[in-house]
């Protein structure tokens, strides 16, 4: 992802997160998403696929159609499914999203390790893709799981559940973690457990009220935008401000 994203000069990742739309208009979904990523793809590193463009799609369908079209323009695909099941039916959707070309896939932090976090790290290792974890989400409900104070298992004292993520990132090698950037005092913290060692990937820019100079400068190194370009009357110039607006990572 660094190498991209320097290559790209660009610390921008497109969501390409659609509203419902008619099942029957999957045809013109899939093109509207080609068309968005043809016109964003010289102002981004990455996209970001979550359930939005899967369900009517199918991952082996227009999906794998979109994450090749990235892949054509020199940019990285992260599957955003939040991984978060027993360890077998992980492994299975690791090696299905693999299978579909994505780079890395985003997994939950509270599904553990033994049985839970280990197989998707063991297949991600196999095929040399990336695993990303969940630090702290970009919506309000959010403090009421990754905000917690909770034991921490090693040390036995109490400690924000968040950070215990960021911890365990660092203990598992994870390739990233997610911090919402509608929480920016969240990401400084964060980022004081990982330094430059786990990447910082804020969503949230935009439409939810994240800044993306104030994540920035809090910590984060990459910026996930979806409805700002998306939704946007023109999604070139949207992306182009932007990238214009990042300023150089920590």
């Amino acid at each position: 992802m660094e190498e991209v994203s320097r290559k790209k000069q660009s610390s921008i990742i497109l969501a390409l997160d659609f509203p419902f739309q008619n099942p029957q208009d999957r045809e013109n979904l899939l093109t509207k998403a080609q068309s968005i990523l043809k016109e964003v793809s010289p102002h981004i590193c990455a996209i970001k696929i979550n359930h939005h463009p899967t369900l009517p799609l199918g991952i082996f369908g227009g999906v794998q159609t979109i994450v090749n079209q990235a892949h054509k323009a020199g940019l990285l695909a992260i599957m955003d499914c939040k991984v978060n099941d027993i360890g077998a039916t992980n492994q299975t959707i690791a090696e299905y999203y693999y299978a579909a070309g994505f780079d890395a896939l985003i997994a939950n932090p509270f599904i553990g390790w033994e049985e839970g976090l280990q197989p998707i790290f063991d297949i991600a290792k196999k095929h040399q893709r990336g695993v990303i974890l969940l630090a702290y989400m970009s919506h309000k409900g959010a403090a009421e799981g990754y905000g917690q104070t909770v034991i921490d298992s090693e040390t036995h004292t109490q400690t924000k559940q968040y950070l215990s993520f960021a911890k365990k990132a660092l203990k598992y090698g994870a390739d990233g973690v997610v911090v919402g950037a509608t929480v920016p005092e969240k990401i400084r913290e964060i980022h004081q457990v990982l330094g430059k060692n786990v990447p910082i990937y804020s969503p949230g820019v935009g439409a939810q009220g994240g800044g993306a100079a104030t994540a920035l400068e809090a910590g984060a190194r990459y910026l996930i935008v979806g409805r700002e370009i998306v939704q946007s009357a023109d999604p070139a110039v949207a992306a182009e401000k932007l990238k214009a607006s990042a300023k150089s990572p920590i």
